[in-house]
């Protein structure tokens, strides 16, 4: 299978087999999550799938732009299988059936004491066709954005983000109507390396 890869998602999955992922710290209190960078030959390069997280109550990641994915359940014996559930139950893509795993990304662990203490592994998976979508009530939107874009310096930007109390600057990737920032941008930023 691996032989008929688009000569780009070969490339990159020659790089991320040559790459040793870092591991982050598991220091106590943590959970597992893992998320699905999901990637689309096109006739001139790649793209990549991106959600809109619902706006609900409570959840410190609401209405950001994000890549599916979730956290582990208990039974779950690899993050691996966390990615493909959480990419089914969210949107209703089937990446057992439909994709091709190409590697994993650096795991993020951020201290940020707005945020709950977890610990996320990025998968990068490929399909060779564009699935429907199936949202879950998580997820507002599902869209496909080609990486040129996403990766063009005249989409990076720096945003304030506004928390109770305090205003942070992050750097940011505007896209279309959407601006992708925090762990999605860090994650994009590891595979970008890989990319080119």
């Amino acid at each position: 299978m691996h032989s008929a890869l688009h000569p780009d998602l070969a490339r990159i999955l020659r790089a991320l087999t040559a790459a040793t992922p870092t591991p982050a710290p598991r220091d106590e209190p943590f959970h597992e999550a893992a998320v699905a960078l999901v990637l689309h030959p096109l006739d001139d390069g790649l793209e990549a799938l991106f959600i809109k997280r619902a706006t609900r109550e409570g959840d410190p990641w609401s209405g950001q732009i994000a890549l599916p994915g979730g956290r582990r359940n208990a039974d779950e014996p690899t993050l691996l299988l966390t990615a493909i559930r959480e990419t089914y139950e969210e949107i209703g893509v089937d990446l057992a059936t439909n994709g091709v795993l190409l590697g994993e990304l650096d795991e993020l662990r951020p201290r940020s004491p707005l945020l709950p203490p977890i610990v996320v592994r990025p998968y990068v998976f490929a399909v060779a066709d564009r699935p429907e979508f199936v949202l879950s009530e998580e997820v507002a939107e599902a869209f496909w954005t080609p990486l040129g874009e996403v990766f063009s310096p005249e989409r990076r930007q720096e945003i304030t983000i506004h928390f109770p109390g305090i205003n942070m600057k992050r750097s940011a990737i505007g896209v279309g109507d959407h601006v992708i920032w925090g762990m999605t941008e860090h994650i994009l930023r590891t595979f970008e390396g890989h990319w080119r």
